[in-house]
């Protein structure tokens, strides 16, 4: 099989609808928006919801309930490999990790997790770490601490 022998599946392919070319088209005169009225306006047309002044259906239905969504935790997250930048011994702090460029914003804090492989004995200090994390390095001889 060649690139110049290939072609598009049957269907693949759709034709552009030209509106308001008359002649055969079927979409001519009126383009498909019937006789005057909003819709057929330049820019006409209601918003997403609109039931033609009728209460909407969002409206008419009961809210219940709490969403705790505006009040979530989120964390910036680094894996165990991205602390290998870092020389042994040293004290990994999320200032340091956001000067060195490992994260952007700090979010709500920073959580370790335990993917890839850390070969430092390293003191990480972090608002949250993954189980594996913490037991990596600490396997290591490092500590992990909890902001």
């Amino acid at each position: 099989m060649k690139l110049h022998t290939m072609s598009r599946p049957e269907g693949a392919i759709k034709t552009r609808k030209r509106v308001g070319r008359g002649a055969g088209s079927g979409l001519g005169k009126t383009s498909g928006k019937g006789h005057k009225g909003q819709n057929a306006r330049s820019g006409g047309g209601v918003r997403p919801g609109f039931e033609g002044g009728q209460l909407p259906l969002f409206r008419r239905l009961p809210k219940r309930g709490f969403s705790n969504a505006p009040f979530k935790k989120e964390y910036a997250v680094i894996n165990l490999s991205d602390l290998n930048k870092f020389e042994n011994d040293a004290v990994v702090t999320p200032e340091l990790l956001k000067e060195m460029g490992v994260v952007k914003n700090s979010l709500s804090g920073i959580k370790v997790l335990g993917n890839g492989t850390l070969d430092k004995k390293l003191v990480v200090r972090a608002h949250k770490f993954s189980s594996k994390a913490k037991e990596e390095i600490e396997k290591l001889g490092g500590k992990a601490e909890v902001i």
